[in-house]
């Protein structure tokens, strides 16, 4: 091994005050058998809720660990985990964004050189080593034990999976070359690419152990116990680790697949995703140094390029934004939630009263016209609550009182009794709505927040006619509840402080992403898909065919447009578009050929081929002189139509900022980071200037 010193020298002069430095803990542990491994342990001595993670100084303790390892002649093995829950999730991008290139390239070529001594040591001394994947493994966190000789893994750890690419990146400490040569390239294909693309899906511990990343799988609290013994078994010779041989025969057609699937999802717009199927192609030649060397290199290419730029500012959004959200008023102003009213007891009630007894374990009531209703709302929570405890998520006792504090009623003013926080989720109309609040209002306490999950209508005018409107407050969830991470906060021209500092103080309980919105139609993420959908709806009334349209957005919209409306559904997204309209006549276009798919109670524009339901087909009735628009053209049309709508709502205020704006798309629309949700897109196409 060549020598790394000029390397660490590099480090430490490109080393930065920003980064949070994770320490390498290193201790000796006599194993059963009487030998001794070196145990590493990763911390950076924050909470659970900052993870460890990888930036110049960080690497050079773990070099240092490793080497003090290696060299103590008492110790046999070595083994790196984390602190709890937590191996590590990657590169500190704040640490290492600003120093552009040159930085990248170092940081690259250091993570390689320093993990890759798990496997071949170094100074000549070369030891078997164990990577213990204790809890959350991202990026690099999956990387430093995808290079240890074994692995075991928590069978509950939440997230492990290389995300690079959706952060305009590649993996570049190893993972791009040491997962396929270890699973093979279908499930590296699904790794590195699929999850990702997928609005960042991750893998459990169970299924990274099934998907052939990890040797074993351990459960409960005492796994690193359990991981050190079953390590003892395999130094003594008692536990034979045997791996299937990988398949270099299916290597093409896991390339096609990745091919496909990358045009998909990006449209060739993605210079990571297009590099990473580069990598795991060339993979199959089994050179781990030329695999680690084209992982350097593509990281410092990837460093200049804007959807790198892009991914590290909405990396930012979400990490610190996220976090303090702009225009909220004190935290102090909040009052405390004791009890939580749910009026209504369908599925999108039902789902947020399973949310609401998870995360703040409070009594939750749900209410509605009659008792089936209501029975079914709270069975419905009582089940999902089950689930949780068969797939080991939740213990028994926990799901015994989490199914205690989730009751229903028909009389509000029997369930709501005591509520601190009511919050409706009946029919879209405003006057079911107002109806609903001036019943509760009899029911509950002046200081009782009324909160509304509507996606559209006015707060403002919900509250009118109520004698405490400033207790009420929007309070948008996305479907499905549990899933999407997005949390409308909407201030009516009445809600007072602390019915704001209350909802966002409920938020952050919930663990939701807030944002600050002002009382205006549709609020921020309907309304910019609502202006998408008009537009994309006009184009294809006027003769462009829905498969040309959908084709269109590759690399802008998580998914086509047609395909989105299918998952919202026809009749919601038209009733958006309708309030819209009526607000915005002049922009917001309501499609009459939607109008006749909601009409035939058509749930989606697809049938299950994939193919246009010709049902729907039907409906789409064609002008005597059909208009049909190149790919290129519907896309500057309608994303001139977005960069439109988008000044236009920041010049309302109804967000603080822009990055508002970012943050809503990101959380609540799925926009990707390599494009830096909505706005960034829009400037890199010359549309505008926002920030």
């Amino acid at each position: 091994m060549s020598d790394i010193t000029p390397l660490l020298k590099r480090a430490q002069e490109i080393s930065s005050d920003a980064e949070r430095v994770t320490q390498a803990h290193l201790r000796k542990v006599t194993l059963p058998s009487g030998s001794v491994l070196g145990l590493i342990t990763l911390d950076n001595g924050e909470d659970h809720t900052k993870p460890n993670t990888f930036g110049p100084r960080s690497l050079l303790a773990l070099n240092e660990a490793i080497d003090a390892a290696l060299a103590d002649d008492e110790v046999t093995a070595l083994g790196v985990t984390g602190k709890p829950f937590i191996l590590a999730a990657g590169a500190d991008l704040t640490s290492i964004s600003g120093g552009g290139p040159d930085a990248v390239r170092v940081v690259a070529e250091l993570g390689h050189a320093v993990f890759r001594k798990l496997q071949d040591g170094a100074d000549g001394k070369v030891k078997p080593s164990f990577g213990f994947v204790n809890g959350l493994a991202l990026g690099g966190g999956l990387e430093v034990a995808l290079h240890c000789t074994y692995r075991t893994v928590m069978d509950s750890a939440p997230a492990l999976g290389l995300p690079e690419v959706m952060l305009g990146l590649v993996p570049g400490w190893g993972g791009a070359f040491l997962v396929p040569n270890l699973v093979g390239a279908e499930k590296a294909v699904t790794v590195i690419l699929e999850n990702p693309l997928n609005n960042g899906k991750t893998l459990s511990g169970k299924a990274a152990f099934e998907l052939g990343l990890a040797d074993a799988c351990f459960s409960g609290a005492d796994y690193l116990e359990q991981s050190l013994l079953w390590a003892d078994s395999v130094l003594a010779g008692e536990t034979v680790v045997e791996r299937p041989e990988v398949d270099r025969g299916a290597w093409d057609g896991a390339i096609e697949r990745a091919r496909a699937l990358v045009q998909a999802k990006t449209g060739g717009a993605s210079p990571a995703a297009l590099k990473a199927v580069e990598l795991i192609e060339a993979a199959r030649d089994g050179d781990r140094d030329a695999g680690f060397a084209r992982e350097d290199d593509a990281l410092e290419a990837m460093s200049k390029t804007p959807e790198l730029i892009a991914s590290l500012y909405a990396f930012d959004l979400v990490q610190k934004r996220a976090k303090r959200p702009a225009g909220a008023p004190d935290k102090s102003l909040a009052r405390p939630v004791t009890k939580v009213g749910i009026v209504g007891a369908g599925l999108m009630a039902s789902q947020m009263a399973l949310l609401f007894v998870r995360r703040l374990e409070v009594p939750v009531v749900l209410t509605d016209l009659d008792q089936e209703r209501v029975d079914k709302g709270v069975g419905y929570v009582h089940a999902e609550i089950d689930k949780l405890h068969a797939k080991g998520r939740i213990n028994q006792d926990k799901a015994n009182r989490h199914k205690a504090l989730v009751t229903g009623a028909v009389d509000k003013a029997e369930g709501f009794a005591g509520a601190d926080f009511v919050i409706e989720a009946v029919f879209e109309e405003m006057s079911v709505k107002k109806s609903v609040f001036a019943d509760v209002e009899k029911a509950v306490s002046p200081e009782c927040i009324l909160a509304t999950n509507t996606s559209s209508l006015s707060i403002t005018e919900m509250a009118a006619d109520l004698e405490h409107p400033e207790r009420v407050v929007g309070f948008h969830f996305f479907n499905p509840v549990a899933v999407m991470p997005l949390l409308e906060i909407v201030k009516g021209e009445r809600t007072d402080d602390a019915t704001l500092a209350t909802a966002f103080a409920t938020g952050k309980a919930l663990k939701k992403t807030t944002i600050l919105v002002k009382d205006s139609p549709s609020f921020i993420v309907n309304r910019l898909l609502g202006r998408f959908m008009g537009e994309v709806g006009r184009i294809v009334d006027e003769g462009t065919p829905v498969p040309v349209v959908d084709g269109a957005f590759a690399g802008v919209a998580p998914m086509p447009p047609f395909m989105l409306l299918s998952l919202v559904g026809p009749a919601i997204a038209l009733h958006n578009n309708e309030t819209l309209h009526g607000a915005f006549p002049d922009r917001f276009y309501v499609s009459p050929a939607l109008e006749r798919v909601v009409a035939a109670r058509k749930a989606s524009y697809y049938g299950p081929d994939g193919a246009i339901d010709p049902e729907v087909e039907a409906l789409l009735e064609k002008p005597e002189s059909p208009v049909v628009l190149e790919q290129a053209e519907i896309r500057t049309r309608v994303l001139t139509g977005l960069a439109d709508e988008a000044r236009r709502m920041l010049d309302e205020g109804v967000v603080v900022a822009a990055e508002d704006l970012d943050l809503a798309m990101i959380t609540g629309a799925g926009f990707s980071f390599w494009n830096g949700g909505l706005t960034m897109l829009l400037e890199r196409e010359g549309l505008g200037s926002f920030h």
